[in-house]
Protein backbone atom coordinates (compact mmCIF):
# COMPACT_ATOMS: atom_id res chain seq x y z
CA UNK A 1 0.00 0.00 0.00
CA UNK A 2 1.08 3.25 -0.99
CA UNK A 3 1.65 6.08 1.75
CA UNK A 4 -0.78 8.84 1.54
CA UNK A 5 0.07 11.98 -0.63
CA UNK A 6 0.29 15.17 1.13
CA UNK A 7 -3.15 16.13 0.16
CA UNK A 8 -4.61 12.92 1.61
CA UNK A 9 -2.79 13.98 5.29
CA UNK A 10 -3.68 17.85 5.14
CA UNK A 11 -7.45 16.40 4.41
CA UNK A 12 -7.25 14.02 6.67
CA UNK A 13 -5.49 16.52 9.70
CA UNK A 14 -8.41 18.83 8.76
CA UNK A 15 -11.12 16.17 9.37
CA UNK A 16 -9.44 15.67 12.30
CA UNK A 17 -9.51 19.17 13.08
CA UNK A 18 -12.91 19.49 12.33
CA UNK A 19 -14.17 16.71 14.37
CA UNK A 20 -12.38 18.02 17.12
CA UNK A 21 -13.96 21.13 17.19
CA UNK A 22 -17.38 19.44 17.11
CA UNK A 23 -16.73 17.60 20.26
CA UNK A 24 -15.24 20.76 22.06
CA UNK A 25 -18.57 22.51 21.07
CA UNK A 26 -20.44 18.91 22.13
CA UNK A 27 -19.23 19.48 25.77
CA UNK A 28 -19.86 23.25 26.39
CA UNK A 29 -23.34 23.48 24.81
CA UNK A 30 -24.87 20.33 24.00
CA UNK A 31 -25.16 18.60 20.57
CA UNK A 32 -27.43 21.81 19.65
CA UNK A 33 -24.22 24.23 20.07
CA UNK A 34 -22.62 21.85 17.16
CA UNK A 35 -22.50 24.44 14.20
CA UNK A 36 -20.15 24.23 10.75
CA UNK A 37 -20.46 27.48 10.61
CA UNK A 38 -18.72 27.91 13.97
CA UNK A 39 -15.83 25.30 13.95
CA UNK A 40 -15.31 27.10 10.56
CA UNK A 41 -14.92 30.26 11.99
CA UNK A 42 -12.81 28.82 14.78
CA UNK A 43 -10.15 27.12 12.32
CA UNK A 44 -10.21 30.26 10.46
CA UNK A 45 -11.98 28.50 7.53
CA UNK A 46 -15.23 30.06 5.65
CA UNK A 47 -18.55 28.09 5.63
CA UNK A 48 -18.60 26.89 2.00
CA UNK A 49 -15.02 25.41 2.36
CA UNK A 50 -16.16 23.37 5.43
CA UNK A 51 -19.14 21.65 3.34
CA UNK A 52 -15.80 20.08 1.04
CA UNK A 53 -15.71 17.81 4.34
CA UNK A 54 -19.24 17.63 5.20
CA UNK A 55 -22.35 17.94 3.35
CA UNK A 56 -24.01 18.76 6.17
CA UNK A 57 -24.46 18.92 10.04
CA UNK A 58 -26.05 15.66 10.50
CA UNK A 59 -22.92 13.78 8.48
CA UNK A 60 -20.39 15.47 10.86
CA UNK A 61 -22.08 14.41 13.46
CA UNK A 62 -22.83 11.38 12.68
CA UNK A 63 -18.97 11.12 11.83
CA UNK A 64 -17.98 12.17 15.91
CA UNK A 65 -20.75 9.37 17.06
CA UNK A 66 -18.75 7.12 14.83
CA UNK A 67 -15.25 8.48 16.62
CA UNK A 68 -17.38 8.09 20.12
CA UNK A 69 -17.90 4.48 19.56
CA UNK A 70 -14.73 3.53 18.77
CA UNK A 71 -12.93 5.40 21.01
CA UNK A 72 -15.60 4.01 24.26
CA UNK A 73 -14.60 0.49 22.28
CA UNK A 74 -10.88 0.76 22.39
CA UNK A 75 -11.26 1.42 26.26
CA UNK A 76 -12.91 -1.35 26.75
CA UNK A 77 -11.06 -3.70 24.87
CA UNK A 78 -8.05 -2.73 26.79
CA UNK A 79 -9.68 -3.13 30.02
CA UNK A 80 -10.49 -6.74 28.67
CA UNK A 81 -7.44 -7.44 27.87
CA UNK A 82 -5.88 -6.05 30.94
CA UNK A 83 -8.53 -8.85 33.02
CA UNK A 84 -6.27 -11.58 32.25
CA UNK A 85 -8.13 -14.96 30.14
CA UNK A 86 -11.10 -15.28 32.86
CA UNK A 87 -14.31 -14.20 30.87
CA UNK A 88 -16.03 -13.20 33.60
CA UNK A 89 -12.81 -10.99 34.75
CA UNK A 90 -12.95 -9.25 31.40
CA UNK A 91 -16.74 -8.59 31.50
CA UNK A 92 -16.32 -7.31 35.16
CA UNK A 93 -13.56 -4.66 33.76
CA UNK A 94 -15.31 -3.92 30.36
CA UNK A 95 -18.22 -2.85 32.34
CA UNK A 96 -15.94 -0.64 34.36
CA UNK A 97 -14.26 0.63 31.87
CA UNK A 98 -17.44 2.13 30.23
CA UNK A 99 -19.00 3.51 33.60
CA UNK A 100 -15.91 5.33 34.08
CA UNK A 101 -15.36 6.78 30.70
CA UNK A 102 -19.32 7.52 30.54
CA UNK A 103 -19.11 9.48 33.63
CA UNK A 104 -16.14 11.19 32.85
CA UNK A 105 -17.68 12.28 29.09
CA UNK A 106 -21.13 12.70 30.25
CA UNK A 107 -21.89 14.93 26.70
CA UNK A 108 -20.07 12.11 24.12
CA UNK A 109 -21.94 9.48 26.64
CA UNK A 110 -25.31 11.51 25.73
CA UNK A 111 -24.97 12.10 22.12
CA UNK A 112 -24.28 8.37 21.14
CA UNK A 113 -26.21 6.81 23.55
CA UNK A 114 -29.02 9.13 24.87
CA UNK A 115 -32.31 9.97 23.55
CA UNK A 116 -31.97 9.43 19.21
CA UNK A 117 -30.51 13.25 17.78
CA UNK A 118 -33.13 14.83 15.04
CA UNK A 119 -31.19 14.32 11.56
CA UNK A 120 -29.25 11.23 12.81
CA UNK A 121 -31.80 8.25 11.76
CA UNK A 122 -29.43 7.44 8.98
CA UNK A 123 -26.66 6.95 11.16
CA UNK A 124 -28.96 5.28 14.22
CA UNK A 125 -30.65 2.57 11.38
CA UNK A 126 -26.80 1.29 10.50
CA UNK A 127 -25.88 -0.10 13.78
CA UNK A 128 -27.83 -2.93 12.16
CA UNK A 129 -24.29 -2.99 9.79
CA UNK A 130 -22.11 -5.44 11.92
CA UNK A 131 -19.36 -2.61 10.50
CA UNK A 132 -20.98 0.24 11.75
CA UNK A 133 -19.12 1.55 15.52
CA UNK A 134 -22.00 1.15 17.38
CA UNK A 135 -22.57 -2.58 16.48
CA UNK A 136 -18.57 -2.78 16.75
CA UNK A 137 -18.34 -1.96 20.05
CA UNK A 138 -21.26 -3.83 21.00
CA UNK A 139 -19.73 -7.44 19.44
CA UNK A 140 -16.99 -6.61 21.92
CA UNK A 141 -19.01 -7.77 24.96
CA UNK A 142 -20.07 -11.04 23.25
CA UNK A 143 -17.40 -12.99 22.79
CA UNK A 144 -16.17 -13.01 26.82
CA UNK A 145 -20.08 -13.33 27.44
CA UNK A 146 -20.51 -16.42 25.46
CA UNK A 147 -17.25 -18.27 26.99
CA UNK A 148 -18.81 -17.08 30.57
CA UNK A 149 -22.29 -18.33 29.53
CA UNK A 150 -20.97 -21.71 27.88
CA UNK A 151 -22.71 -24.75 29.48
CA UNK A 152 -24.35 -22.55 32.47
CA UNK A 153 -27.80 -22.20 33.38
CA UNK A 154 -28.72 -19.28 31.87
CA UNK A 155 -31.38 -16.60 33.84
CA UNK A 156 -34.73 -15.86 32.35
CA UNK A 157 -37.50 -18.21 31.10
CA UNK A 158 -36.99 -21.48 29.73
CA UNK A 159 -35.42 -21.55 26.08
CA UNK A 160 -39.08 -23.14 24.11
CA UNK A 161 -40.54 -19.89 25.91
CA UNK A 162 -37.98 -17.60 24.67
CA UNK A 163 -38.42 -19.14 21.46
CA UNK A 164 -42.26 -18.68 21.56
CA UNK A 165 -42.46 -15.27 23.43
CA UNK A 166 -39.35 -13.38 21.44
CA UNK A 167 -38.86 -15.84 18.12
CA UNK A 168 -38.01 -14.14 15.51
CA UNK A 169 -38.36 -10.55 17.09
CA UNK A 170 -34.32 -11.02 18.39
CA UNK A 171 -33.12 -11.73 14.96
CA UNK A 172 -31.58 -8.46 14.91
CA UNK A 173 -29.32 -9.78 17.30
CA UNK A 174 -28.81 -13.39 16.52
CA UNK A 175 -28.46 -13.65 12.78
CA UNK A 176 -25.49 -11.45 12.57
CA UNK A 177 -23.59 -13.15 15.52
CA UNK A 178 -24.05 -16.55 14.14
CA UNK A 179 -27.49 -17.67 14.87
CA UNK A 180 -27.26 -17.05 18.17
CA UNK A 181 -29.35 -19.49 20.61
CA UNK A 182 -32.21 -17.40 21.74
CA UNK A 183 -31.94 -17.76 25.47
CA UNK A 184 -28.18 -16.80 25.08
CA UNK A 185 -29.79 -13.66 22.98
CA UNK A 186 -31.96 -12.45 25.39
CA UNK A 187 -29.52 -13.28 28.56
CA UNK A 188 -27.33 -10.97 26.54
CA UNK A 189 -29.60 -8.04 26.09
CA UNK A 190 -31.44 -8.95 29.52
CA UNK A 191 -27.71 -7.79 30.77
CA UNK A 192 -26.72 -5.19 28.90
CA UNK A 193 -30.10 -3.36 29.52
CA UNK A 194 -29.18 -3.87 32.96
CA UNK A 195 -25.95 -2.31 32.76
CA UNK A 196 -26.57 0.54 30.46
CA UNK A 197 -29.75 1.21 32.66
CA UNK A 198 -27.42 1.90 35.22
CA UNK A 199 -24.47 3.76 33.90
CA UNK A 200 -27.38 6.28 32.35
CA UNK A 201 -28.81 7.00 35.58
CA UNK A 202 -25.64 7.84 37.36
CA UNK A 203 -24.64 10.20 34.50
CA UNK A 204 -27.87 11.76 33.67
CA UNK A 205 -28.41 12.20 37.47
CA UNK A 206 -31.35 10.37 38.40
CA UNK A 207 -29.54 8.26 41.32
CA UNK A 208 -28.33 11.18 43.53
CA UNK A 209 -31.78 10.89 45.48
CA UNK A 210 -31.37 7.18 46.56
CA UNK A 211 -28.15 6.78 46.63
CA UNK A 212 -24.26 8.18 47.11
CA UNK A 213 -21.69 7.92 45.16
CA UNK A 214 -23.88 5.92 42.80
CA UNK A 215 -21.16 3.46 42.37
CA UNK A 216 -21.97 1.72 45.16
CA UNK A 217 -25.01 0.78 43.56
CA UNK A 218 -23.21 0.09 40.39
CA UNK A 219 -20.91 -2.36 41.84
CA UNK A 220 -23.61 -3.99 44.06
CA UNK A 221 -25.15 -4.76 41.20
CA UNK A 222 -22.27 -5.95 39.07
CA UNK A 223 -21.63 -8.46 41.94
CA UNK A 224 -25.50 -9.59 41.35
CA UNK A 225 -25.06 -9.72 38.04
CA UNK A 226 -22.20 -12.07 37.23
CA UNK A 227 -23.87 -14.23 40.19
CA UNK A 228 -26.39 -15.24 37.87
CA UNK A 229 -23.69 -17.02 35.62
CA UNK A 230 -22.34 -18.77 38.35
CA UNK A 231 -19.14 -16.42 38.43
CA UNK A 232 -17.47 -15.09 41.43
CA UNK A 233 -18.76 -11.88 43.02
CA UNK A 234 -17.39 -8.61 41.65
CA UNK A 235 -17.12 -7.11 44.70
CA UNK A 236 -14.16 -10.01 44.70
CA UNK A 237 -12.37 -8.14 42.03
CA UNK A 238 -11.44 -4.31 43.25
CA UNK A 239 -11.75 -1.81 40.48
CA UNK A 240 -9.09 -0.32 38.94
CA UNK A 241 -8.50 3.44 39.34
CA UNK A 242 -11.75 3.50 41.38
CA UNK A 243 -10.53 6.35 44.02
CA UNK A 244 -10.28 8.26 40.20
CA UNK A 245 -13.52 8.06 39.14
CA UNK A 246 -15.32 11.70 39.25
CA UNK A 247 -18.71 12.41 40.35
CA UNK A 248 -21.77 12.33 38.05
CA UNK A 249 -22.03 15.56 36.38
CA UNK A 250 -18.55 16.51 36.51
CA UNK A 251 -16.77 16.09 33.26
CA UNK A 252 -13.32 15.08 32.90
CA UNK A 253 -12.27 15.45 29.69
Amino acid sequence: MSAPTRRERLRATTLSEIKDGARRLLVTGGVEAISLRAIARDMGMTAPAIYRYFPNLEALVGALAGDLYDELRGIVEAARDAAGADPADQLIAMCRAMRRWAVAHPAEFTLIFGNPVPGLATFTDACADAEHPGARFGAVFLAPFLALTRGATLPGPPADVLRQQLGCHLAPLTAKHGELPVEVAYAFLSAWTRLYGLVAMEVFGHLTWAVDPPEALFETELAALFAQFGGAAASDRPPAGNGDDPPAGSARH
